[in-house]
């Protein structure tokens, strides 16, 4: 066979160079542990000489699939999937599974797009995020016959296996926490308006509505993507449309940041003229000045989870558990000690 004009290197080369059968040298390559120590050395050795690759497509057609298991996430560069990211890789190295990273952008077609493309070359499993695929993309996740774990939240129904946390209710807890520390006249400001941003809207909106805070003037939403820079304009176009504000619920921690920077070069006092609240608690916020508070979720620990589950349900193993709430926490930091007390005439 030829590859690119060039002769390619089979495993009837390698068996021939090895001493062994093409069935063994398969055998190593796909079941390692079935072949004794001796000629597995022999046939590594024989393949790192000759620069033998195997054919993912033949061994897919052999096997039944492949090694690979298929992650789509939405952002390759939003630090929150990073993390996942980490943990993923953390726990698939030193295995014989190859993780593939699909970016879908955050655009539903594409994510069907990657479902599809993914699915037809036969893979071990596949991790995606959230809960919210379209119904073509539903439908052919129901159909797979591959393994999948959904990641980033947790819903009623899921494909196969899932783990993840409820945004609602992390997003009810942070508005909680702001009234709980005093504050009055909260305030919430998003982007990107994907579905996970929209139940943390809703989240506030049921504190601030339960409390008889909820004022629409006080919302403000845009579909752009997330940036420090974003989090200071949205929160110049919060004060401009309710001044009073004391309080700002930030969909995620660059707002949040930005929501700091824009306070700090009006002069307003953090937090005693308003808190300011994020959601994720990337490093920054522990160390800025004043420390932000923020909803700590467990990115890491998610994606190491989810490639432990997938490697066990691949080896034939029962996941201890197949549907994994790992909840959040409200780490409360300087920036929502309270309001300053109100001044009373004597």
């Amino acid at each position: 066979m030829k590859r690119n004009g060039v002769l390619a290197i089979t495993i009837a080369d390698v068996a021939r160079e090895a001493g062994v059968s093409a069935m063994t040298v398969s055998r190593a390559l796909r079941e390692p542990g079935k072949v004794s120590a001796k000629s597995l050395q022999k046939i590594r050795s024989v393949i790192d000489r000759l620069g033998y690759v195997p054919d993912p497509a033949a061994r897919a057609l052999a096997a039944g699939r492949t090694n690979v298991i298929g992650v789509i996430v939405p952002s390759v560069t939003n630090n929150v999937f990073a993390d996942v990211m980490a943990g993923i890789y953390s726990r698939a190295e030193g295995t014989d599974w190859q993780v593939q990273l699909g970016n879908s952008r955050y655009s539903p077609l594409e994510e069907e797009r990657l479902v599809r493309t993914f699915l037809s070359q036969r893979p071990a499993g596949l991790i995606i995020s959230g809960i919210d695929q379209s119904a073509a993309t539903a439908a052919a996740l129901r159909s797979a016959s591959c393994r999948i774990v959904q990641v980033m939240e947790t819903g009623p129904e899921p494909f196969d296996m899932m783990i993840g946390f409820s945004h609602l209710e992390a997003s009810r807890a942070a508005a909680r926490h702001l009234v709980a520390a005093g504050y009055r006249k909260p305030g919430f400001i998003a982007a990107r308006l994907d579905p996970r941003t929209q139940r943390r809207l809703e989240g506030f909106r049921d504190i601030a509505r339960e409390a008889g805070l909820i004022d629409p003037r006080r919302i403000i939403t845009t579909p752009r993507a997330s940036t420090v820079t974003l989090g200071c304009e949205l929160t110049a176009d919060l004060l401009a449309r309710a001044p009073d504000t004391d309080a700002i619920l930030c969909n995620n921690d660059d707002l949040a940041m930005g929501a700091l920077f824009e306070c700090q070069r009006r002069g307003i006092d953090v937090p005693r003229q308003i808190g300011i609240c994020g959601f994720n608690d990337l490093e920054m916020m522990a160390v800025a000045n004043p420390a932000v508070t923020s909803v700590k979720t467990y990115r890491l620990d998610m994606g190491q989870r989810a490639m432990e589950m997938m490697i066990a349900a691949l080896s034939g193993e029962d996941p201890r558990e197949t549907w994994v709430d790992l909840g959040f926490e409200v780490v409360a930091r300087d920036s929502t000690r309270g309001p300053a007390p109100v001044s009373r005439i004597v």
